[in-house]
C-alpha cells in the first residue's frame, strides 16, 4: 500500500517536502540554530546533555535586531523529533502579558478606565464576596469586599483573585466543594470568591481571566478572536493560538513531569480538543519566534517595525510599579508536581506594573531595573529590559514550574546573553 502511494507523483512530491522538513529541524536541532553567542549556546547545550532538562528553545532581541536563536534537546522524546526553533510550547501564563496588552489597548481607545470599578463593565463582579476563614468543618464564612475591585487591580494582582494551587484557604474551600477547580478547565472556577480586600494586598490568581471576559465583554468578539485581529495578525505571529490547527499539531512540544528520584518522564502526548473558553489568564500556544516577536513591540514602545500596537506612553505605563509599597512575594504552592514551593521567579522581581512583574534592583551580570518579566508554569519565560534595550524569551516544557534545573538554566541564560 505505502509502495503503491509513493508511486504516484503528487504522493512523492509531499513525501518528499516531508522528509526534507524533518531533516532541516533536526539540522537547526543539531547545529543550535547557529545564531547565538558561544557562550550562550553552551549553556543550553550542557543543560540538555546532562539531562537537565528534556529540550529548550531560546531567542534574544537587541534593539530592532534579532541575535540569538537556538534549539537544543527534543521536541518529541518517544519519536525522537528533536527541538525546532518553530516547535510549539503552552505558555500557560505568558497569556497574561497578551491579555493586559489588549486591555491596555480598550483603555488607549476610551472604552475602559483603569480605575473605574471592574463592575461597571463585568457587573457580576459587583456580587463577589471575601472569603473570610473556613471552621474545621469547611463551613466558609464571606463578606463583602469593602471596597469594589478597579481594572488596575485585576492588572496587577492586588483584586483579592488567588489560584486553588498557590492559597490553603481556598484549596480547602474548592475541596469542599465551595467553587469549582480551575484544573478541569472551563470557567466555573471563576465563581471563586476573593481572599482579602482589593488592593491590600498582592497575591498572583485569576485576575487576568477576568481581564479576558472584559475584553470580550467590550470588544463584542470571544478572546480568540480579538487577539488574532489586534495582536497576533498585526504582529505576525502565525503560531500563537488557543486551538492547535491539525496541520500543526505535530510541532508540539510533549510535556515531561519531575519524578522523585529527580529523573524526568515524558508525558503521554494527549489528544487535542478544541476549547470554546478562552481564558485570559492562561491557555495560548505559542513559539519563541512568535513570543519574541511581542515582546519586541514592547522592547519597541508599542511597535514592532512598522505596525504600532500601544502607544510609548502606555508601554512605560506598563513597565512601571503600580503596586506602592505592596511587593510581589515568592509563591506558595499547595501542588508539589505543579509548582515547586516558595521559589521566587529569577530575575529580583519585586513590584508589579500593569500585566508584567517589575525589578526595581538591577541583576547582577543580567538584567537592568526597570525590565518587565513574566513566566509560564511549564517553565517558559521571557524578560523586558528598556534601559538594555534587550529581550529574551526562554521555552522549555516540564513541570514542576521554578524546578531547580530550570530556574539555573535561566540565570545562566541571562548571564550569558550580558556577557562582554
Amino acid at each position: 500500500m505505502v509502495a503503491a502511494s509513493l508511486g504516484r507523483p503528487g504522493v512523492l512530491r509531499g513525501f518528499l517536502v516531508v522528509s526534507l522538513l524533518i531533516s532541516m529541524r533536526a539540522s537547526a536541532h543539531a547545529q543550535g540554530a547557529g545564531t547565538c553567542s558561544r557562550q550562550i549556546d553552551e549553556v543550553l547545550q550542557e543543560a540538555v546533555e546532562k539531562h537537565r532538562v528534556p529540550g529548550v528553545v531560546a531567542m534574544v532581541a537587541w534593539g530592532d535586531a534579532v541575535v540569538c536563536q537556538a534549539a537544543f534537546g527534543e521536541q518529541y522524546a518517544g519519536k525522537g523529533v528533536p527541538m525546532a526553533a518553530d516547535s510549539i510550547f503552552r505558555i500557560a501564563s505568558m497569556t497574561k502579558a497578551v491579555t493586559s496588552v489588549a486591555v491596555m489597548q480598550l483603555v488607549e481607545r476610551g472604552h475602559v478606565k483603569l480605575d473605574e470599578p471592574a463592575s461597571t463593565y463585568l457587573p457580576e463582579l459587583s456580587d463577589v464576596k471575601v472569603l473570610e476563614d473556613l471552621d474545621a468543618n469547611g463551613t466558609a464564612r464571606l463578606r463583602p469586599p469593602k471596597t469594589l475591585v478597579t481594572v488596575r487591580q485585576l492588572l496587577t494582582h492586588t483584586s483579592g483573585f488567588g489560584y486553588e494551587f498557590f492559597d490553603e484557604k481556598l484549596s480547602r474551600y474548592v475541596a469542599t466543594g465551595g467553587a469549582p477547580s480551575l484544573r478541569p478547565g472551563g470557567g466555573g472556577f471563576l465563581k471563586a470568591p476573593m481572599l482579602f480586600d482589593p488592593g491590600t494586598k498582592w497575591e498572583y490568581g485569576t485576575s487576568c481571566d477576568w481581564l479576558g471576559k472584559l475584553v470580550e465583554k467590550i470588544s463584542g468578539r470571544t478572546l480568540d478572536e480579538y487577539f488574532r485581529q489586534n495582536i497576533f495578525a498585526p504582529l505576525g505571529m502565525e503560531d500563537s493560538f488557543y486551538n492547535v490547527p491539525p496541520t500543526k499539531q505535530a510541532r508540539v512540544v510533549t510535556v515531561h513531569q519531575r519524578k522523585d528520584d529527580g529523573t524526568l518522564a515524558e508525558n503521554p502526548p494527549q489528544e487535542f480538543k478544541p476549547t470554546g473558553f478562552f481564558g485570559g489568564g492562561a491557555g495560548l500556544y505559542s513559539t519563541a519566534p512568535d513570543y519574541l516577536r511581542f515582546t519586541r513591540m514592547l522592547l519597541g514602545g508599542g511597535k514592532l517595525g512598522k505596525t504600532r500596537v500601544l502607544q510609548p506612553e502606555t508601554v512605560a505605563l506598563m513597565g512601571r510599579n503600580q503596586i506602592g509599597n505592596l511587593t510581589v512575594t515568592p509563591l506558595r504552592s499547595f501542588a508539589p508536581q505543579l509548582a515547586r514551593d516558595r521559589v521566587p521567579i529569577p530575575g529580583l522581581l519585586d513590584k508589579f506594573g500593569l500585566g508584567f512583574a517589575v525589578n526595581t534592583q538591577p541583576v547582577q551580570g543580567g538584567r537592568a531595573s526597570g525590565s518587565m518579566a513574566w513566566a509560564g508554569v511549564y517553565n517558559t519565560f521571557f524578560w523586558i529590559d528598556p534601559a538594555r534595550k534587550t529581550t529574551a524569551v526562554l521555552m522549555m516544557q516540564f513541570l514542576p514550574f521554578l524546578d531547580d534545573a530550570a530556574t539555573s538554566l535561566l540565570e545562566e541564560f541571562e548571564l550569558a546573553v550580558y556577557a562582554k
